[in-house]
């Protein structure tokens, strides 16, 4: 699973990255005549064939639902440019092993570098080293530890799904009293897992007649979040609500809940995974939202890339230049908008 970024960006939520409505409209590095107006605008990235740009992608091992999904999208939104070749690595684990597909690209010559790092700080020399013969690294969600070894970030934001999840489920119970919820965590020595707890609770300080009575924390597996839901359900004989920070761990927790027999309280998911969404649109259990950490975030990526390597920006700024960084927006899905997000739901 993806690891909290240390740096926040320009925010962006998921239903704005449409191929085209992200990249659009530069201008020349030719200023016009003008009084400094921003008018005046350089060229900028959109569908348009334009240069050919070959883009390295090098991530983990897709042994979880959402980085499988990162992989997928970041091969549809390659496929949509025809000025794109996606030179894509088999990912690992191993930091030895993604250092040496990185070296492998390096040597390609490749234009631009996307990496997702399995461990950002033990990854950063290898950012560094592209970045030092000059091929230019979009640096995807684990971010690495010196900001000299990318040209860009771009991730999702853990502090901001517990602070959304934390006022949904605020929202829905600020006039009952004494009000109680519980926490199905991911495993604690992520930094991400900590993120997501603190955002979550400081929504909850908003909300005094809300306690929080219960905290288990899985391991974003199915086995775990069935294990540890089961030990909640049975210290806890009510409760009103309950946030589970990873959709996966999430189809355990149901498991378990059906098996108590327990339908008294409200399930908030984490992570946007397609079986959760299909749940909150059947509207049949107690899962009636999920938190986004949209693994669109890789196709905006090559969506970034394509404009390093052809030398454009983004339209809708100001700046001739992409920025440095670019968090997405932790939308919360319910069955009010789910067909909205329902597309970009991962197995």
């Amino acid at each position: 699973m993806p690891e909290i970024p240390s740096r926040r960006g320009l925010l962006l939520g998921t239903a704005a990255l449409g191929a085209g409505a992200f990249l659009t409209a530069c201008t020349s590095n030719e200023p016009k005549e003008s009084s400094g107006s921003t008018d005046n605008q350089a060229a900028a990235a959109d569908d348009k064939p334009g240069k050919k740009v070959t883009i390295g992608f090098a991530g983990p091992q897709a042994d979880h639902g959402w980085l499988n999904a990162i992989n997928v999208n970041a091969r549809e939104r390659a496929k949509k440019y025809s000025d794109v070749t996606l030179d894509i690595t088999e990912g690992s684990n191993d930091t030895a092993a993604q250092i040496g597909q990185i070296d492998t690209l390096i040597n390609k010559k490749v234009d631009v570098l996307v990496i997702l790092p399995a461990d950002g700080k033990a990854m950063t020399q290898a950012g560094l080293k592209a970045m030092r013969a000059g091929i230019p690294v979009v640096n995807l969600d684990r971010v690495f530890a010196n900001p000299q070894a990318y040209r860009c970030w771009v991730g999702g934001d853990n502090y901001g799904m517990g602070l959304n999840a934390g006022h949904y489920i605020g929202e829905l119970l600020k006039d009952k009293k004494n009000a109680k919820v519980v926490e199905l965590s991911g495993p604690d020595n992520l930094e991400l897992t900590k993120q997501r707890t603190q955002g979550f609770d400081d929504a909850l300080k908003n909300y005094p007649n809300i306690k929080k009575v219960a905290r288990q924390q899985a391991e974003f597996t199915v086995e775990t979040g069935q294990a540890k839901m089961a030990q909640i359900l049975q210290a806890q004989k009510s409760f009103d609500a309950m946030w589970n920070h990873d959709d996966d761990q999430g189809v355990g927790a149901l498991r378990a809940i059906d098996q108590a027999g327990r339908d008294d309280f409200v399930m908030v998911g984490g992570a946007g995974a397609l079986s959760a969404m299909e749940a909150i649109q059947a509207d049949d259990s107690v899962l009636k939202a999920t938190v986004l950490y949209p693994p669109t975030m890789a196709a905006s990526a090559i969506d970034l890339a394509r404009a390093l390597g052809q030398g454009k920006g983004v339209s809708g700024l100001a700046e001739h230049e992409i920025p440095t960084s670019l968090t997405l927006y932790s939308a919360v899905v319910t069955k009010d908008n789910v067909k909205e997000y329902l597309p970009t739901g991962f197995k």
